[in-house]
């Protein structure tokens, strides 16, 4: 696991993922040219209760063949 520092509505957070999720979560934002913490940002507000690292994981895979 590895840890990714962002910042959510002005706090400082941290949250863990294994290095292949790192790894998918910059190519897709290399592809849509934005910046990681904007794409965390958008999975926060539209998490609901879920955890943040879970609903990463499943964006990621939504995402990965965009």
């Amino acid at each position: 696991m590895k840890k990714i520092s962002v910042s959510l509505s002005g706090h400082q957070t941290s949250i863990s993922l294994e290095p292949e999720f790192i790894d998918a979560l910059h190519e897709i934002a290399g592809v849509q040219n934005r910046p990681v913490g904007a794409i965390i940002n958008e999975i926060d507000k539209t998490r609901g209760r879920t955890n943040l690292s879970s609903a990463v994981r499943v964006w990621i895979l939504k995402n990965v063949s965009s």
